[in-house]
C-alpha cells in the first residue's frame, strides 16, 4: 500500500510539528505543518483521526486569528470521520462567539464609514482596504465567520452536542448573530438552523379534520419539510389519518438515508392561533401550549411537491408515536385552537 501505516504516521506527526510551532509562535514552521496536515488527512485511519481532532480543537485558542478559522474546519472535519465532538465542541463554539463578536463589530464599522454592499468573505485574508476601513480584527471577523459556521455544524450534527450546548449558550449564540444577519443580509441558515435543532421534544399534533390527537417525541430534525414527511409516515401511513402517505425511501432519507427523494404535502402546519408553519422554517416555529409544543394538521390548501430529505445530511432525524390522545383530550385541545389564517 502506498499509504500504509507510515502514511498514517506522517499525519500525526504533522499534527504533532504543528502543535509545536503553534506554541513557539512560529509563523513559517506553522504554515509547512499545516500544509503536511492537509496532505495527509485523507489517507490518515480513523484512529488517527480521533487522537487529532481534540487535540487540533484544544490548540484553537493558540492559533493566530487569521488561520484559527480554517483550524477549526479540519477540527469539524475530524469530527465527521469519527473523532469525538464533545471534547471538541466548546473550543469551536468559543472560537465562534469569538468570530460572531468580532463580525458583530465589523458591521457597526462598515455602517459607521459610509455602509454599501457588504464585501465577499472569500477564502485567504480580508481586502486590505476593508482592514484599513474597519481594522483587521473586525474585518477578520466577518471574513472567518463561514468558516466557524461549517465548524460549528459539524459539531452540532450530533445529538449529545446539541443535548449538552445548554439554553444559555445556544441562546447567546443567537442573540450574537442576529444582528449580523440584520445588518449583512446573509441569513447564516446552516448555522442557525443547526443551533434550533430539537432533541427528545414532545409533539402533540391534532388533526382537525378527524378531531384527533397524537402525542410523538422528535429529535434532529432541522426543517419543517422533514418534519412535515415524517409525520404524514406516521400518521397518514401508520393509518391514524386520512391523506397522502409518502414511501418508504421518502420517508427513510428524512431519517438516515442518504440522497433525497421527490415528494408531495399530506396536509397544512398550523399553529394552534391560526398562523402557518411554514415548511420553510424549523420545529422551533412550532409555539409551546402549557410547555408543550402544539401543532395543528389541516387538509393541504393546494398541492406543494419538494425533495424529502435532510436540511443537514449528517444529522440523524428522528419523530416517534407515543400513544393516541383520548378523544375528550383532542376535543379540549382543539376547541383552544383557531381556523387558520388564509
Amino acid at each position: 500500500m502506498i499509504f500504509g501505516s507510515r502514511g498514517r504516521e506522517r499525519f500525526l506527526d504533522a499534527v504533532t510539528a504543528f502543535e509545536a510551532a503553534v506554541l513557539d509562535r512560529d509563523g513559517d514552521r506553522s504554515t509547512q505543518a499545516f500544509q503536511e496536515i492537509h496532505r495527509h488527512f485523507q489517507h490518515a485511519g480513523d484512529e488517527e483521526i480521533a487522537a487529532a481532532g481534540p487535540r487540533l480543537a484544544a490548540l484553537l485558542s493558540e492559533v493566530p486569528p487569521g488561520p484559527r478559522g480554517v483550524i477549526a474546519v479540519v477540527v469539524g472535519a475530524c469530527v465527521e470521520r469519527g473523532a469525538d465532538a464533545r471534547r471538541c465542541a466548546s473550543y469551536v463554539f468559543d472560537g465562534l462567539a469569538g468570530a460572531l463578536a468580532d463580525a458583530g463589530e465589523f458591521c457597526e464599522r462598515w455602517a459607521a464609514t459610509g455602509g454599501g454592499d457588504f464585501p465577499e468573505p472569500d477564502p485567504g485574508d480580508p481586502d486590505p482596504a476593508v482592514v484599513e476601513r474597519v481594522g483587521r480584527q473586525a474585518a477578520l471577523g466577518w471574513w472567518t465567520l463561514p468558516q466557524w459556521e461549517m465548524a460549528s455544524v459539524a459539531m452540532l450534527n450530533r445529538p449529545e452536542v446539541r443535548t449538552s450546548l445548554g439554553d444559555a449558550l445556544r441562546n447567546r449564540l443567537l442573540t450574537a448573530v442576529r444582528p449580523v444577519q440584520e445588518a449583512s443580509g446573509h441569513d447564516f441558515k446552516c448555522l442557525v438552523y443547526a443551533l434550533l435543532v430539537l432533541d427528545d421534544e414532545p409533539l402533540v399534533v391534532l388533526h382537525r379534520p378527524t378531531g384527533t390527537g397524537y402525542a410523538l417525541r422528535m429529535g434532529g430534525i432541522g426543517d419543517n419539510f422533514q418534519l412535515h414527511t415524517l409525520l404524514a409516515d406516521a400518521l397518514v401511513g401508520g393509518g391514524h389519518i386520512p391523506g397522502r402517505a409518502p414511501s418508504a425511501a421518502e420517508a427513510a432519507v428524512c431519517r438516515d438515508r442518504p440522497g433525497q427523494v421527490p415528494t408531495t404535502g399530506s396536509f397544512d402546519l398550523v399553529a394552534p392561533t391560526g398562523e402557518w408553519i411554514w415548511n420553510e422554517g424549523t420545529p422551533s416555529d412550532i409555539p409551546l401550549v402549557d410547555g408543550v409544543r402544539l401543532l395543528v394538521l389541516d387538509p393541504p390548501s393546494y398541492q406543494r411537491s419538494w425533495p424529502a430529505g435532510r436540511f443537514f445530511p449528517h444529522m440523524t432525524g428522528g419523530l416517534v408515536l407515543e400513544r393516541v390522545l383520548e378523544r375528550e383530550e383532542a376535543a379540549r385541545l382543539l376547541a383552544g385552537c383557531v381556523t387558520k389564517e388564509g
